[in-house]
């Protein structure tokens, strides 16, 4: 029996898990996705291997270049300026109403994201520490009860982090915890007003941490980045 009959990656755990690589800056954008180096390092055949990158190209984090294959998506500056623009319009508003609808359980789980996110920083792993970040902000929409927002600030946090892989200028882009910590107390307070600003306040700052001239390296290899 050969390791594709007894692999257990399905197309779908596979973009999940390069979908992973990609937020915590694993596979920076622009990545070069080749089936064949995929399929070996997942132990399965080039069908399935098509189909999770044709799942994440659905999801915009993974371009299909004409005769070049797929790459990790590269944004560029005026998407970047536009997707933040988007999060300016949409997240002050949904962190308003996340404070109205706060509850004891919702306020835990944000504690809860803030003590990984800080843990991931102290150890160094600064990929998974942004891709908690992100989920963080998610949460929010999620607590403001609102289902289609959630879904428009959920591809905009992964577009955000495709952005900031690209464009990082300093370590805050990766959303400061004292910003976080100072929103998670606004919504614990239920004060709308406060919550709606400090939103757009930290939004505004993690627009201004980026350089947007700046390009990062590639990896080595995809074995090297993923090591499922």
């Amino acid at each position: 029996m050969n390791n594709l009959e007894v692999s257990p990656w399905t197309a779908e755990t596979v973009a999940t898990d390069l979908e992973r690589a990609i937020h915590e800056h694993r596979l920076p954008p622009g990545t070069k996705l080749g089936e064949d180096e995929l399929g070996e390092v997942y132990g399965i055949s080039r069908t399935l291997v098509r189909a999770a990158l044709q799942s994440l190209g659905h999801r915009r984090l993974v371009e299909h270049r004409r005769n070049r294959g797929a790459f990790v998506a590269q944004p560029t500056v005026r998407e970047a300026r536009e997707v933040f623009e988007a999060r300016s319009l949409l997240e002050p508003r949904t962190a308003r109403s996340a404070a109205e609808r706060s509850t004891p359980q919702s306020i835990a789980t944000l504690r809860e994201h803030i003590r990984a996110e800080q843990e991931a920083l102290a150890a160094g792993e600064h990929g998974k520490a942004l891709h908690l970040s992100g989920r963080f902000h998610i949460e929010i929409a999620r607590m403001a009860d609102q289902a289609t927002i959630e879904a428009f600030i959920s591809e905009l946090v992964a577009r955000s982090s495709l952005i900031i892989a690209l464009y990082w200028h300093r370590r805050a882009a990766m959303c400061e915890s004292h910003a976080h910590i100072a929103l998670v107390s606004a919504f614990e307070q239920k004060d709308g007003d406060l919550a709606e600003d400090l939103m757009k306040h930290h939004l505004l700052d993690l627009l201004t941490s980026l350089d947007l001239r700046n390009v990062t390296s590639m990896p080595t290899s995809l074995r090297e980045a993923l090591n499922p």
